[in-house]
């Protein structure tokens, strides 16, 4: 009786071996190198839109107002703005005053360049047809300076952005 004791328990070792030999070689077989190539492409971003903002409050000489607008992204993805700047190659050095103000100089105005606290924007994805949208108010952004000419009083001011990641 030991004797096929003995032979079950060197059969079942015997098997045991085979069986992870042949494991090791299935794992060998599935885990080899090679090599290639791929290829792969980006879409074009689509650019984002700013709203015409409105002052939080009206406009002083020697004071300062927020501007409130929305943001808007056609895009299928979130996008991130890092910071909202003067855009100084549109308008007047950035800003523009309305035809019955033309006397009003825009050098009277200041824009201080918005981070939202460091953490800028994100302005959501386009969800179907509808692009998001992402309402921000820039807080004392715009300055009126305290030399501003009368001929300021009651102008509409446009004021260019620049949307920078």
């Amino acid at each position: 009786m030991r004797r096929r004791s003995f032979r079950t328990a060197v059969f079942s070792c015997l098997l045991a071996v085979f069986a992870l030999a042949g494991g090791g070689q299935a794992i060998a077989y599935w885990s080899g190198w090679g090599a290639g190539s791929g290829s792969a492409s980006t879409g074009t971003a689509l650019a984002l839109t700013v709203s015409p903002g409105s002052a939080a409050m009206d406009l002083y000489p020697g004071g300062h107002t927020g501007v409130m607008l929305v943001l808007s992204n056609p895009n299928g993805f979130a996008v991130h703005i890092g910071s909202l700047a003067l855009d100084t190659s549109r308008g007047i050095g950035g800003y523009g005053v309305d035809a019955g103000h033309s006397g009003c100089a825009v050098a009277a105005l200041t824009y201080t360049t918005q981070t939202n606290l460091g953490t800028g924007w994100t302005v959501p994805a386009q969800a179907g047809a509808v692009a998001g949208t992402l309402p921000a108010t820039l807080a004392a952004a715009l300055t009126l300076s305290a030399d501003a000419v009368d001929a300021c009083q009651g102008a509409s001011f446009t004021i260019y952005l620049d949307a920078r990641s």
